[in-house]
């Protein structure tokens, strides 16, 4: 494997473990899969449709996120939003996040990488 092959899968496996996270934080509203999208795409989170919209539905299936469909519009529209379970949830993985840059930071103090 190359290095620039490796640093892109090593880059992906942590990205994929903040995305949860980063889910989690845009949902104290509701969203629907598309503007969740963008609003992510916005404040410089990227991540693709492939990878959203089935971690919407297994977050929802574990109690995390709530829906609820809006039919008004010519086009339907599945809504997201944290659940009570969701809130801890976030709150808990927040806290850790939190632990592991502290963690990093004390780390990397005095090094010379």
């Amino acid at each position: 494997m190359s290095d620039e092959n490796l640093m892109t899968n090593l880059k992906s496996e942590l990205r994929r473990g903040t995305q949860i996270l980063e889910v989690l934080s845009q949902l104290g509203t509701m969203q629907y899969g598309y503007s969740l999208l963008q609003r992510l795409e916005d404040k410089h989170v990227p991540i693709e449709a492939g990878t959203l919209y089935p971690l919407l539905r297994r977050l929802e299936s574990q109690g995390l996120l709530t829906s609820e469909w809006d039919t008004t519009e010519s086009r339907p529209r599945k809504y997201y939003l944290l659940s009570e379970e969701g809130k801890k949830a976030y709150a808990e993985l927040r806290k850790e996040w939190t632990a592991i840059v502290q963690e990093m930071d004390n780390l990397d103090k005095g090094e010379n990488l």
